[in-house]
């Protein structure tokens, strides 16, 4: 077992690939629409600012609950008709709420509801996706499999689903949610044309349990030092990521002086640096020797830019930082990805990456909270110099895990 990823085969798009990169952009463009348009419905029916905050948790907190469960049933079904199953549950159940607001009917526990449900099918469908993935292309084409995926998805909701959506609530409430219900459904149109996968779901041994099978994917992880240090790399930057996006509107208009205009161009150069991160994070891989140098040279660079967005209070500096910053974690995520898929044996391989997500996302959340009590006792930009510190960490932890087993290699 070795530690990096290959990144020197290009993925081909026949096979199935195609189709499940544009379900996957498709629903990506739907889901930006329905995030913008959900607050701007639920900030139509109440004024109380924790009223709305608990709709933007009814849509966390089944990662929370159901993610480690939604990776171990993942494992035991067909992931394509799970995929397409879920999908096609998410259209009907969005179309049903756009029609209940066409004919007026809304209320903030419907939105809660909705917002549970959907992220709740999410887990199984995200531990399904990665899982999948390993059967459509060569292990060895993952990495740039994984990048074309990523750069599609933040190009269509960063600047094509988040933009329209302004437009559609304009044009009709119910609108953004009835696109939201057709790309849905033709993802999963798409997703059931994929091919049958050549090998039979696993058997189960007997007696097992979907506790014990959660468990057994929890140890699979434990035991790979490379993608715990990893795991860990991810809660740390999910810590810092959480806290930041927290804070980055006052950092930017209060502490570096910026206008409103400014700060929606300072956001912009983030989400244009994913896209370019997903352009070029096959080439880094291939320039640092694979994905476990590719993550620690991307995660150094997320600390250098933490330290100016700190330690600079100009929105030019901070743009630029911002967009480096978005460059550096989409190459991190490709090759993390890549490497969970890579190292992780088909049967366990939805466990494992729901395991992974499940972990990582309790970083934000509580980032979150750590950053915005710092910047409370100190000043709004102490938080982001305290990031880099965090983020340092998480470099040294993939560097070490990656060292201590392959030492020739690092």
């Amino acid at each position: 077992m070795t530690i990096m990823a290959e990144a020197g085969e290009a993925v081909r798009w026949r096979g199935g690939y195609g189709r499940l990169w544009s379900a996957a952009v498709l629903s990506r463009f739907g889901d930006a629409v329905r995030n913008v348009a959900l607050p701007l419905v639920a900030a139509g029916l109440t004024t109380s600012p924790f009223l709305l905050s608990l709709v933007s948790a009814a849509g966390y907190l089944p990662w929370l609950v159901f993610g480690l469960l939604g990776g171990a049933l993942a494992d035991r079904v067909d992931r394509r008709r799970a995929m397409w199953t879920v999908d096609l549950a998410r259209g009907l159940l969005v179309a049903a709420f756009a029609t209940a607001l066409a004919l007026g009917y809304a209320h903030l526990a419907v939105l809660a509801v909705l917002a549970f449900a959907l992220t709740t099918l999410q887990t199984l469908f995200d531990n399904a996706a990665t899982a999948i993935l390993p059967t459509l292309v060569p292990r060895s084409a993952l990495p740039s499999a994984n990048a074309r995926l990523m750069t599609g998805q933040a190009l269509a909701g960063t600047f094509l689903g988040a933009p329209a959506a302004g437009l559609l609530v304009t044009a009709g409430v119910a609108l953004p949610f009835a696109v939201d219900a057709v790309t849905y459904l033709v993802a999963a149109a798409l997703i059931a044309s994929l091919p049958r996968p050549a090998l039979p779901v696993a058997s189960r041994p007997p007696g097992s349990t979907l506790r014990s099978e959660i468990a057994s994917g929890v140890r699979r992880l434990w035991r790979d030092r490379l993608l715990r240090g990893g795991c860990l790399a991810n809660l740390l930057g999910n810590l810092v990521i959480g806290g930041l996006q927290a804070l980055l509107v006052l950092i930017i208009t209060r502490w570096a002086g910026a206008s409103d205009v400014v700060f929606g161009l300072v956001l912009a150069a983030y989400g244009a640096g994913g896209v370019v991160g997903g352009l070029v994070a096959t080439r880094v891989g291939r320039w640092t020797g694979g994905g476990a140098r590719a993550m620690v040279l991307a995660i150094a660079a997320q600390t250098g830019c933490l330290l100016v967005i700190g330690g600079v209070a100009h929105p030019a500096a901070t743009a630029a930082a911002l967009a480096v910053f978005g460059v550096a974690g989409m190459v991190v995520n490709v090759h993390f990805v890549s490497l969970t898929q890579q190292r992780t044996p088909d049967e366990l391989l939805g466990r494992v990456s729901s395991a992974e997500r499940t972990l990582g996302i309790v970083g934000a959340p509580a980032g979150a909270l750590l950053f915005g009590a710092l910047a409370e006792v100190t000043e709004v930009n102490v938080p982001a110099l305290a990031g880099a510190a965090i983020m340092a960490l998480a470099a040294i932890v993939v560097h070490r895990a990656a060292h201590a087993e392959r030492p020739d290699r690092m």
